[in-house]
């Protein structure tokens, strides 16, 4: 069974220069098809001035919407095409599509499960989804860098900034959890090269948003050719080595600073920094043979090293999600910090850190490191032959589609 040939992101095609969420906007409608108006019982009280507020709210969210500069991602555009369904044309009444029509199917399940939503709450809750999208975007535009700190350009998936001796790199697609696609590997690798030639005395990893990454963008696997996919997996394998290598052999304190969830490669690739802050909302995850896929980030070697043979096992193994705590006695993370402090006291504690002298530090961290860097890199190059027949396997493959399947199930 091969991996389905559309991601969700083919929801709603967009053309050069046109919002990414338009054609929610207009679902089409058969010919000559008149709109029916459906005010339950319960909403009999409501007076025509205040509908017609409620209606000419919500076609100004409508107008709203097509100015969004940012794709909001698969799940909130669902949510959005369902609304807008349930408010024109109430629960939803089309037959329900074939299981390997996953974009109609994942449309029509999201439709579906409002049930019986009267259209006035419909249009309140889509009005609501759209206020909160476009309040979120203008925050970030106006949200600029300090200007004592100095924003590198060039990048696209990643924030990269410098001050007070600190270069950050801050994982930036929140729409999309932080999920890493294949030019998020390349940027990532980019910055660490350049990070790791500047005047800064530390580096340090985060996210921007809610989630701190949600791991591998799955939309990777998808959209390949069966004859195409020995050649993916290749390719994949010789990314992923570089990718690690670059931790390997970063030359500098390399602190993540995990600000919520973080999932598979993203947890994997803390044994190989030397200081792990986190909030106590954060949660860490390896589901890889809930994938069908093996370990990767030399975790298959530090994990065992860090947290005990059987410990290890349970996360890598058996997918066991640990808490913040769970992982701080476990020694995959340093420290941890309430959410409601945590940026405040991180920050402040990595300035002092990079006020010491920067070459001692260097030198320090790459004596520690050198001890077992050959070692590493070898597990990295076991772990991505491992991966790459891994991805080539019926089992990975099928576990794939069915991540796919229960997605679109919202």
């Amino acid at each position: 069974m091969r991996a389905p040939s559309v991601w969700l992101g083919a929801l709603v095609p967009s053309r050069p220069g046109e919002s990414p969420v338009r054609e929610l906007l207009s679902p089409r409608r058969a010919p000559g098809r008149a709109q029916a108006v459906c005010i339950p019982a319960i909403h009999l009280h409501m007076t025509a001035a205040t509908m017609q507020v409620s209606q000419k709210d919500f076609e100004k969210a409508q107008e709203q919407l097509k100015l969004l500069k940012k794709d909001p991602g698969n799940e909130t555009k669902l949510k959005l095409y369902a609304l807008f369904k349930q408010a024109t044309e109430g629960p939803c009444n089309s037959p329900k599509p074939g299981m390997l029509d996953f974009v109609k199917k994942a449309k029509w399940d999201a439709w579906n499960s409002l049930g019986n939503l009267s259209q006035d709450d419909a249009r309140e809750k889509y009005t609501e989804l759209v206020s909160g999208l476009v309040s979120a975007e203008s925050a970030g535009q106006h949200k600029d860098a300090s200007p004592e700190e100095n924003r590198l350009g060039g990048y696209e998936t990643i924030i990269v900034t410098t001050k007070n001796n600190i270069t950050k790199i801050m994982f930036n697609r929140p729409e999309k959890k932080n999920a890493i696609n294949h030019k998020m590997y390349r940027e990532i690798i980019k910055a660490l090269e350049e990070a790791g030639k500047d005047d800064s005395a530390i580096a340090v990893i985060t996210g921007n948003g809610d989630y701190y990454s949600s791991g591998n963008d799955l939309s990777n696997f998808t959209g390949v050719k069966p004859a195409e996919m020995k050649k993916m997996a290749e390719d994949g394998a010789v990314l992923l080595k570089e990718f690690v290598s670059h931790f390997i052999d970063f030359p500098k304190p390399l602190v993540a600073v995990v600000n919520g969830p973080a999932v598979g490669i993203c947890v994997t690739l803390l044994g190989l920094c030397d200081i792990v802050y986190a909030s106590d909302r954060a949660t860490f995850h390896c589901p890889f043979s809930q994938l069908g896929q093996s370990p990767e980030g030399c975790s298959s070697y530090l994990f065992p090293k860090i947290m005990g043979l059987a410990k290890a096992n349970e996360v890598l193994l058996f997918n066991k999600k640990l808490t913040a705590a769970d992982a701080c006695v476990q020694g995959l993370v340093t420290e941890v910090f309430p959410d409601r402090t945590f940026q405040k006291e991180v920050w402040a504690r990595l300035e002092a850190y990079a006020s010491l002298p920067k070459n001692s530090l260097a030198v320090s961290k790459q004596l520690i490191r050198s001890i077992e860097k050959e070692k590493l890199h070898a597990v990295s190059s076991k772990e991505c032959e491992v991966l790459k027949e891994r991805w080539l396997s019926d089992e990975c493959i099928n576990a794939i589609v069915t991540f796919f399947q229960k997605k679109s199930k919202l």
